[in-house]
């Protein structure tokens, strides 16, 4: 059964978190997302506070950028979240946007090797292992988390954010799902699967491969303008570019597209000026939500 989601973009204030959580969590969503976008919100932060003020609902993080962290923090804070709340904390792991590794002095020459190293050190921290690493980048000697989570491989889960062919055939060999972003329509997303098939089959990966695809949604009267003015910003066209503006039966329509295309999971990404985002994980929930089943 398709899994639906929610996107609280952290360009809204942190202390907005709360209402939409618990208005999400109330209304029976299944997932609301959260984003560690330079420089606006921490990513950890936000899920453990979201995690606290809900009951059920999962909250995933896609994206962490990597090079802001080291892995052997990131494998603590997933491990201590998924021992405080099991099986609901979805992480993902990016290379980070590379401009902004600049401004911190982090920028790597190499991001696809770099989030390479975190991903394989990351789940073999989560699996209870000791690790000890030379890489390029990630270097451990004898690192073992005293409180990995429970000896499930759900809670040994990493994500990876993707969109090249490099770094969606990585995603396939090293992660355990594929987070695409909102810019990916339904012909990107048959041809990310793809991809990510391809480098399953290199690893010899078996088991489940989710695929989390973030959709960028408008609805009311001024949906059909705020989601033009969102293709603009996000330099497509204003009027064929990616998204769907519309009621909750525009929505369900789009949503199926993108499961029919090889998403698992899809998460309403609302556009910058969402006027209520309360209102709008309502929307998802209890309009778009059933008429997916």
């Amino acid at each position: 059964m398709t899994s639906l989601g929610a996107v609280f973009r952290p360009q809204l204030p942190p202390e907005h978190l709360r209402k939409v959580a618990q208005a999400a969590d109330e209304a029976g969503l299944d997932q609301l997302w959260l984003w560690e976008d330079c420089f606006l919100e921490s990513g950890v932060a936000t899920a453990a506070a979201a995690l606290a003020w809900t009951q059920r609902l999962r909250v995933g993080v896609g994206l962490l950028p990597v090079p802001l962290r080291n892995v052997a923090l990131t494998a603590m804070e997933t491990a201590t979240l998924r021992r405080l709340f099991p099986g609901r904390f979805a992480v993902g792991l990016g290379h980070g946007v590379q401009e902004w590794m600049g401004q911190v002095g982090a920028r790597a020459d190499s991001p696809v090797t770099l989030l390479r190293e975190h991903l394989d050190a990351m789940r073999a921290l989560l699996r209870g292992e000791r690790v000890t690493a030379e890489g390029r980048y990630v270097r451990l000697d004898e690192v073992a988390l005293d409180w990995p989570p429970a000896d499930d491989p759900a809670d040994w889960a990493v994500f990876a954010g993707a969109r090249g062919p490099r770094s969606l055939r990585l995603s396939g060999e090293a992660a355990d799902g594929t987070v695409l972003d909102a810019n990916t329509a339904p012909d990107g997303i048959r041809h990310a699967r793809h991809l990510v098939e391809e480098g399953r089959a290199a690893a010899s990966r078996t088991g489940h491969h989710e695929i989390v695809h973030y959709l960028s949604t408008a609805t009311g009267p001024d949906a059909a303008a705020r989601l033009r003015a969102e293709r603009l910003r996000e330099g497509h066209d204003p009027e064929t570019g990616p998204g769907i503006a519309g009621d909750a039966a525009a929505v369900a329509e789009a949503v199926g597209q993108a499961v029919a295309a090889g998403a698992d999971t899809v998460v309403l990404q609302p556009t910058a000026d969402e006027p209520d985002p309360e209102a709008f994980v309502r929307f998802a929930a209890r309009e778009v939500r059933p008429l997916l089943d």
